[in-house]
């Protein structure tokens, strides 16, 4: 039978090291190359022709979206499996854009790892369940779950740690109107309280704290 060749890229050694052994220890895997950046990765997809790449994201030099985008500029169908500690919307949402196949978290089960391998050398997409949810609720609902300018700058008062009352004043509205902007900052988090919504916002990279 024969191998499915992949091109692991990671900036960390270790995990390099661990993916490397661990795929190369299945039958149907071969590891062709390692890259610890994008800038590597780009310099060897065209020697190594591998059927997967394994990609990080936030890596230095080039990180792994900009890689994407290049790699596949340079090998239009080049099958690129996202593999990252990052599941906010400001990660997902431009590497899926830049191209990439599918989309995996690092505490992915092995066994699933190498069925989303095989998936994607086949040219199937694969993307990690709880973000594939998020994703089609998007497409379902393009928009909805934005907050307005208000909304955030409500929610940063909050980050803050100012009371509806301190907020109220330092944006010149009333309180009332606090408690309404922050119950449809609730719903459109999909949260139940305070500390959820900034803890939420911050993930999400609607703002960060100072």
């Amino acid at each position: 039978m024969k191998k499915i060749k992949i091109l692991v890229v990671d900036d960390h050694p270790v995990v390099r090291n661990g993916l490397v052994g661990m795929l190369n220890g299945q039958g149907s895997f071969n590891v062709v190359g390692e890259a610890e950046n994008g800038i590597e990765a780009l310099n060897l997809v065209e020697g190594l022709n591998p059927d997967v790449i394994l990609m990080d994201l936030k890596m230095p030099e080039m990180n792994g979206v900009t890689a994407i985008r290049k790699i596949r500029k340079l090998r239009p169908a080049q099958h690129i499996l996202v593999l990252t500690t990052y599941d906010s919307d400001s990660d997902l949402l431009p590497a899926i854009e830049a191209g990439a196949t599918g989309y995996l978290l690092k505490d992915v089960p092995r066994e699933d790892l190498f069925s989303a391998i095989e998936a994607t050398a086949r040219g199937e997409t694969v993307v990690a369940p709880n973000i594939a949810a998020r994703l089609f609720s998007k497409m379902r609902n393009p928009g909805e779950d934005k907050l307005t300018t208000r909304e955030i700058e409500v929610l940063q008062r909050v980050a803050k740690g100012d009371t509806n009352k301190e907020a109220a004043r330092s944006l010149h509205i009333s309180e009332a109107t606090i408690k309404t902007h922050l119950l449809h900052i609730f719903d459109k988090l999909g949260v139940d309280d305070r500390t959820a919504a900034v803890t939420e916002a911050i993930k999400r990279d609607i703002f960060r704290l100072d």
